[in-house]
């Protein structure tokens, strides 16, 4: 049964008497602090990627490299360690774009971020557009993003 009491206007507002009634308001509670931590670490989350990535572009935009490997999957950097012979294929070229064409959710929790790098050869001055998808890894034990890879400015060639 629920009591009426007013307010300071003299408006009736009932108040919770009956234990139902209370147990009610305090499950509604906990359901919105549950679902509000799990956003808040979503978004916490995601903030960390937009970081991340921000900060792995600005890298290839200013040509460095050896900061941007340094984002790369500890996991795929030991499986294929970039060597200096690597590295200064990387200095023949000079980044004039970097744009984001599409971010969409990947498999198991991955991020893909397409994106579309034009660049100049300083040797020859030619300039070309390359195409490159970005796998963004979240790893929970670091609380850190890892992205799968530096992009390939020479398709596999």
């Amino acid at each position: 049964m629920t009591a009426v009491s007013h307010n300071r206007h003299g408006l009736p507002m009932p108040t919770m008497t009956s234990p139902s009634m209370r147990f009610m308001a305090r499950l509604l509670m906990a359901l919105w602090l549950v679902s509000a931590t799990g956003v808040a670490f979503a978004d916490k989350k995601r903030n960390e990627l937009d970081r991340s990535q921000y900060a792995f572009s600005a890298a290839i935009r200013w040509g460095d490299f050896e900061g941007a490997w340094t984002m790369v999957d500890p996991a795929v950097r030991k499986a294929t360690p970039m060597t200096e012979v690597d590295f200064s294929r990387f200095e023949q070229v000079q980044v004039t774009s970097y744009r984001d064409l599409a971010v969409m959710p990947g498999p198991e929790g991955t991020q893909l971020r397409e994106i579309q790098i034009e660049l100049v050869n300083r040797n020859t001055l030619s300039q070309r557009r390359v195409r490159f998808t970005e796998i963004w890894r979240y790893d929970a034990e670091a609380k850190t993003w890892w992205v799968a890879g530096l992009p390939d400015f020479w398709q596999g060639k």
